[in-house]
């Protein structure tokens, strides 16, 4: 079964667009990394300086192999655009 990973951020004031332009060039990465099912990234209606991507993965090992990854890459630039630390949760569907 699928993991459904949602990654949340917030950008500093007035830097959303840059946040996206960075998510742009950089997720055609995670689109093609082991695992991954697909990433889309959302604005929200109420606070438009935060952004949540939405991640589909194999299952959680495998995003968490891919984030080790990216943390080894250590891109500075996520940081300087965010007011703070990512949340991130992780969900599994249920028959309901």
């Amino acid at each position: 079964m699928s993991t459904l990973v949602l990654f949340e951020v917030e950008a500093l004031p007035g830097r959303v667009d840059e946040l996206i332009a960075l998510f742009a060039e950089v997720l055609p990465d995670t689109r093609a990394y082991d695992g991954c099912e697909g990433v889309s990234v959302h604005r929200d209606q109420d606070a438009p300086d935060r952004l949540v991507l939405v991640e589909r993965w194999m299952s959680r090992s495998h995003y968490e192999t891919y984030f080790q990854w990216r943390v080894e890459r250590a891109d500075p630039r996520l940081g300087a655009l965010c007011s703070g630390p990512p949340s991130t949760r992780f969900l599994d569907a249920v028959d309901a």
